[in-house]
């Protein structure tokens, strides 16, 4: 099972001195949180997409390519690719050119996304949801399966034979699907035979095997080889030097975050009850010291039937960057390796 990181590239006030760092600091400090993970032997660091003011990621194929040039090893990545607000063409060409850079360390993950700023923005209705991604998703993978694309659609000019172009170093560029909870989006997956990221962002995470079962059954009865059904998780999480400081560290940040969302959703305010209790030994936070964190990683991925990989979703609008630095290292360093030798 692989570790790596995600971030939404959160606007950060430093819980210290009550700062607002600014968005060229706050870039600088991304750079080097994804160096550190490099350095310390993290397998993959994903970038989200959000057009939202609280959040700095709206071109993450523009970061993901500055990371590229500063690291050797990790494997760079989109958590996730709105693909139903964006072009599958440029998504292509972009991430085709990023693995380039990268030297082959580039993986896609597209999804729909768990906002919804993006349809008003680009002119695309919400009542479109489902079939703009089904149908952009189906072009990406003819343009990843062919230079030359003859295709029509509802939401996109038809393509007669163009070639589009570069093509990437990775052949085929791995492209992943990004889902929460809906069992269609679990079995759509497997029937195309792409590997699946799962977003688990509150109850427990056990909850899903009956899901990651269907993607599997759906896969293999659509003939595809069980290697090719990989599994991810992207999950909120933070590692410190003890429980109780990881979760004092996370805690204001994460209410100020989902306070916001709940007043946004008319949903009832977080509390600190309710956080605790998700990060807890059966909750969707990965929460803790080494120790913890690495039992839970193992034991929830036995619960899932095995993971290929773990991201853990470190953004926060009240983390400071010396603990963000910290807990990467702790992944990197001490996490990784328990898990491995479990």
């Amino acid at each position: 099972m692989h570790l790596g990181v995600d971030s939404f590239v959160a606007a950060v006030t430093d819980p210290t001195t009550e700062r607002l760092v600014g968005p060229e600091e706050r870039m600088a400090d991304l750079l080097e949180e994804i160096e550190l993970a490099d350095r310390v032997g993290l397998y993959s660091f994903g970038i989200g997409e959000h057009h939202r003011s609280e959040y700095y990621d709206s071109a993450p194929a523009i970061i993901l390519a500055a990371a590229a040039a500063r690291t050797s090893r990790i494997r760079l990545g989109s958590a996730v690719t709105v693909l139903s607000a964006a072009d599958p063409v440029r998504v292509f060409q972009q991430f085709a050119t990023l693995d380039l850079i990268a030297k082959g360390r580039i993986d896609l993950v597209v999804g729909r996304g768990s906002f919804t700023e993006a349809f008003p923005l680009f002119g695309l209705s919400l009542g479109d949801y489902d079939t703009l991604f089904t149908e952009k998703l189906d072009l990406l993978l003819q343009i990843r399966d062919s230079e030359q694309v003859t295709w029509s659609g509802r939401h996109r000019p038809a393509l007669t034979g163009q070639g589009v172009y570069p093509r990437p170093l990775q052949d085929p560029l791995p492209i992943w699907v990004g889902v929460g909870g809906s069992p269609e989006s679990f079995a759509r997956a497997g029937l195309l035979g792409l590997p699946l990221m799962v977003a688990i962002i509150g109850g427990e995470p056990r909850q899903f095997a009956p899901l990651i079962d269907l993607y599997r059954r759906a896969g293999a009865q659509a003939g595809h080889a069980p290697e090719k059904l990989q599994v991810g998780l992207h999950v909120f999480g933070f590692v410190a030097d003890s429980d109780q400081v990881a979760a004092d560290t996370i805690y204001p940040g994460w209410h100020e975050m989902f306070a916001k969302i709940s007043r946004e959703r008319g949903f009832s305010p977080p509390s600190r009850a309710q956080f605790d209790a998700t990060s807890g030994p059966n909750g969707a936070f990965f929460m803790g010291d080494p120790d913890t964190v690495a039992e839970k990683l193992v034991r929830i991925s036995g619960q899932l039937g095995g993971v290929d990989r773990i991201s853990l979703q470190m953004t926060n609008p009240r983390l400071a960057h010396a603990d963000l630095l910290r807990g990467i290292e702790l992944l990197g360093t001490e996490v990784a390796p328990k898990v491995a030798s479990a």
